[in-house]
C-alpha cells in the first residue's frame, strides 16, 4: 500500500492552509501590541514598525482632513503597506519571487490588522516599563509563530534578505543594526502635543523614549529566541517493527521527513530486523507515534531529544567553512 501517494497530497494541502490561517491569526496580537501598547506610550521599537511609528509621530496634525481618526497623521497601516510593497519589488528583483509569496500575504494581513484594530488613547498596560516587557514578549511570540509557519511580516526581514544576498553578513546582524539605528532616530522626534504640558525636561523625555524602545526590542528578541528554540527542538526516533517498510513510507509521506533504515538483529530471537531511524521536530512526534501505532501496535519505539540537528529540513551550520577561514586568516593553503 503506497501511503505516500494516497495521503500526502491531501496532507500537504491541509498543512499549507493551516500555515496561512496561523499566520493570519498570529499577526493579530502583533498589530494589537503596536496599537494598544507601544503607540499610546510613544515607544519606538525596531523594524518597519519602528519606522512607521516615527512617521506617525512626525506627521501628527499634518493631514487633519484626510486622516481625522489618526490625529491628522499618516496611519501606520498605510505607511507599512506602501514601504513593504516597495521593499517587495526590490526583493523580487534581487532575491527572487519565491521569497515574496508568503511575505506578500503577511504584509497585507498585517496592514489589515493595523487598520482594523483601533489605536487606544490610553495604553492597555499603563506602566511604560511593564508595557515594554509584556508587550515586547507578546510581540516576539507572535512573530515567532509567524516564522515557524514559514511566514514573514516584511520590513527589515526583506532588507536583511537583500543585503545577505550581496554581502556575507548574517541576517541577525543586519536586523540588529537596522533596529538600533531606527530606535536612535526617535530622539529627533518632537514631544507629542498631548504630552507637551506634562513634559518638563524634553531631553529626559527623548532619552527615556530611546530606553523604552531598547527595552521593548530586547524583550521581543528574547521572547522570539526562546519560543523558536522551544518549538524547533529536535527528536530522534528508533522504531523496531516487522512492518518497518510500511512505517517508513508513511512517515516519509505524512510527516515529510527523511527516513534511514538500519540493519539490526535481535539477540534473543536471532532474527534480522530493519530499524527505522527518523529525525524530526518535537511537535511532529505525536503524528509519528500515531502512524506507528496505526500500522504496528506492537512496535518497539525509542525517542529522545537531540541538542542539534543540521542539514536539509533543519538548521544550517553557521560560520565560514574551514577553507575560507584559513584563507582569510593565514593566506592560501
Amino acid at each position: 500500500m503506497d501511503l505516500h501517494n494516497l495521503y500526502y497530497p491531501k496532507q500537504h494541502a491541509l498543512v499549507v492552509v493551516r500555515e496561512y490561517l496561523v499566520i493570519f491569526l498570529a499577526l493579530c496580537p502583533f498589530a494589537a501590541m503596536v496599537n494598544w501598547v507601544f503607540v499610546p506610550h510613544n515607544v519606538v521599537g525596531g523594524g518597519l514598525t519602528g519606522i512607521c511609528s516615527i512617521i506617525y509621530y512626525a506627521t501628527q496634525g499634518l493631514f487633519p482632513n484626510v486622516f481625522p481618526h489618526y490625529g491628522g497623521a499618516l496611519p501606520i497601516w498605510l505607511t507599512s503597506l506602501v514601504i513593504n510593497i516597495i521593499l517587495l519589488i526590490i526583493a523580487a528583483l534581487t532575491v527572487g519571487w519565491r521569497f515574496c509569496i508568503r511575505t506578500v500575504f503577511g504584509v497585507f494581513v498585517l496592514a489589515f490588522w493595523y487598520r482594523v484594530i483601533p489605536i487606544r488613547e490610553v495604553a492597555f498596560i499603563e506602566d511604560p516599563i511593564m508595557a515594554c516587557l509584556v508587550g515586547g514578549a507578546l510581540f516576539g511570540i507572535s512573530l515567532a509563530v509567524v516564522m515557524l509557519n514559514n511566514g514573514s511580516s516584511g520590513g527589515t526581514d526583506i532588507i536583511a534578505m537583500v543585503v545577505n544576498n550581496y554581502r556575507d553578513i548574517s541576517l541577525g546582524k543586519v536586523m540588529v543594526i537596522c533596529d538600533f539605528v531606527i530606535i536612535l532616530c526617535s530622539y529627533f522626534l518632537p514631544v507629542p502635543d498631548a504630552l507637551a504640558d506634562k513634559v518638563t525636561d524634553v531631553t529626559d523625555f527623548k532619552l527615556k523614549r530611546i530606553l523604552y524602545g531598547l527595552c521593548m526590542t530586547i524583550s521581543y528578541t528574547a521572547a522570539l529566541d526562546w519560543f523558536m528554540s522551544r518549538m524547533r527542538q529536535s527528536v530522534q526516533f528508533f522504531i523496531f517493527s516487522s512492518k518497518s517498510a510500511e512505517i517508513a513510507t508513511a512517515v516519509n509521506g505524512l510527516v515529510n521527513r527523511g527516513v534511514t533504515m538500519l540493519e539490526g538483529r535481535g539477540w534473543f530471537s536471532k532474527s534480522p530486523m530493519e530499524v527505522v531511524t527518523v529525525l524530526a521536530r518535537k511537535h511532529e512526534s505525536p503524528l509519528i507515534l500515531r502512524i506507528v501505532k496505526s500500522i504496528d501496535p506492537n512496535a518497539f519505539v525509542s525517542y529522545a531529544n537531540v541538542s542539534g540537528v543540521f542539514g536539509r529540513g533543519f538548521d544550517k551550520i553557521k560560520g565560514k567553512n574551514l577553507k575560507q577561514h584559513e584563507t582569510g586568516n593565514h593566506g592560501t593553503i
